[in-house]
């Protein structure tokens, strides 16, 4: 706990998405439970946009999104989603010879659900 303290933010700002019960990392991250307690962290991918840090897995039968902003060596804001697909658009003002697309930076991709209905979010960075 030492260790994640020196890591985060004072006024850390979290999001959440999903069922009450999945809210495992914020859990790990305020020292109410250990990370080897009812979550695997165990990332299938990861991403570097900006400031942020996208990472995302599978954990029996959630599949969750992380999205971490740091500044200056700090972790300042967390969001945590979980059963979401999830897309990344930069809202920059646009230029004229970009085309509509290329405004998507990440999106989800749980390969494992293809077939299932997940709702879904857009994250604007």
């Amino acid at each position: 706990m030492e260790m994640v303290s020196k890591v985060l933010a004072s006024d850390l700002e979290w999001w959440f998405h999903g069922p009450p019960e999945c809210q495992h990392m914020m859990k790990v991250l305020t020292g109410e439970t250990a990370l080897n307690k009812g979550f695997k962290f165990e990332p299938r991918s990861f991403t570097s946009i900006g400031d942020c840090v996208i990472t995302e897995g599978w954990e029996g039968q959630a599949y969750w999104v992380h999205v971490w902003t740091l500044k200056n060596g700090l972790i300042t804001q967390f969001r945590e989603y979980f059963n979401t697909w999830l897309v990344v658009r930069d809202l920059s003002p646009p230029r004229w010879e970009i085309k509509q697309n290329s405004l998507t930076l990440w999106q989800s991709q749980p390969r494992d659900l293809y077939r299932r209905s997940l709702p879904g979010l857009v994250l604007a960075i």
